[in-house]
């Protein structure tokens, strides 16, 4: 299973230096139709990968369907190794996990962009922020998908626990209204600034920098004013000092950790097969910075969308606790009709959502508005 492991990791890390190094080498205000073709294009190589899924797991390349899966479908014997996942079962599986994971990104894109509000990040520096933040989201992920792995391994009835922790979280959803919140009163915030100094405003893209170097004298945002920035000029010259954008950063890592605390265990009621549930995550991850500036500007739209989420996470927390009696009741390919169900679920809040905001008047798109 190893090289598997480290063949993927491998088309990521290439995917991501492509992303920033070339195609996005140069900092730049992403429009919504850029987003957009950027997100079809996330989403067809995401789909494009279940190829390999299906032909990884039917024909056992490295080892792949060779390993238990407590999720099991059909299972059958195949020169005596228990053989709990063949190509159609973990396709299904990975797209309904991509799908899942895709979905509740979309929550996790709301509080993003509250964020960048927030700490008034130029719309010009907020695709880098999102780059740095998704490579650190996908390190923690892939520790937290180990660990889980090994539960649900080791701990048979963790699933329980998942289960209903994901019952719980859709239930808080639905009567927990989100509300702002002040980012500078953060706790996480004010620790930073304890540990350093953090400048009073942005200097290009910088996270970092030293007091007195070059960086430090560049203006806060293209074309504004070359104001004193007063922590600067107190630091000693060579001190380190993190930018309002490094703060940005923070915010989002300790928001993905938040939602991956959810989004993790529902991965895991679909499928219990640790490269499933790491490939689905990655997958769904890589696209969500083109997908936040597709609907950033379209959030208002979106009323029901959250309800839709909800039901979602109540629907897989509750396959994942009687997969067993569905099972018997459903058939092999209940995951087939699991898929569906979340599809449906997500539609039905998009279409509604839409009509009741179509009298709405149309809103400015994101270009003019994070300016």
């Amino acid at each position: 299973m190893l090289p598997v492991y480290l063949g993927f990791v491998t088309l990521v890390l290439a995917l991501l230096a492509l992303d920033l190094g070339v195609l996005n080498r140069k900092a730049h205000v992403i429009g919504v139709k850029e987003a957009l073709g950027w997100s079809a294009l996330w989403i067809g190589v995401g789909l494009a990968f279940g190829a390999f899924v299906y032909f990884g797991y039917e024909h056992h390349w490295f080892g792949l369907g060779l390993n238990p899966d407590l999720m099991v479908e059909n299972p059958e014997v195949v020169a005596g190794s228990a053989v709990y996942n063949d190509g159609a079962s973990a396709l299904t599986k990975y797209l309904t996990g991509y799908l899942v994971e895709k979905s509740l990104a979309i929550d996790n894109i709301f509080v993003i962009a509250i964020i960048f509000a927030s700490f008034g990040v130029p719309a010009i520096y907020q695709h880098r922020v999102l780059f740095w933040g998704i490579v650190g989201a996908l390190l923690m992920r892939g520790v937290m998908i180990a660990v889980g792995a090994q539960l649900l391994a080791e701990v048979s009835w963790i699933i329980y626990v998942f289960g209903g922790f994901l019952i719980i979280t859709g239930v808080k959803m639905l009567v927990v209204k989100g509300g702002a919140t002040d980012l500078g009163r953060h706790p996480l915030v004010r620790f930073a600034r304890r540990l350093m100094p953090i400048s009073e405003r942005f200097h290009g893209q910088h996270f970092f920098l030293r007091a007195g170097s070059a960086a430090a004298e560049e203006a806060a945002t293209p074309g504004a004013a070359r104001e004193v920035d007063s922590v600067l000029a107190r630091a000693r010259r060579g001190a380190l000092i993190a930018t309002p954008l490094f703060l940005a950063l923070l915010m989002i890592e300790l928001t993905d950790l938040v939602f991956a605390v959810d989004s993790i265990p529902a991965i895991f009621a679909i499928t219990g097969d640790s490269f499933l549930v790491f490939a689905s995550n990655v997958m769904a991850m890589l696209g969500l910075r083109s997908l936040y500036f597709a609907l950033a500007g379209l959030m208002d739209r979106f009323k029901y969308l959250k309800v839709s989420l909800a039901a979602v996470l109540m629907l897989v927390g509750t396959k994942m606790m009687i997969h067993g009696w569905l099972k018997s009741w459903m058939g092999p390919h209940f995951n087939l009709y699991l898929l569906g169900a979340i599809l449906g679920i997500l539609a039905a809040g998009v279409v509604v959502s839409l009509l009741a905001t179509r009298k709405r008047p149309p809103v400015a798109r994101l270009e003019r508005s994070a300016s």
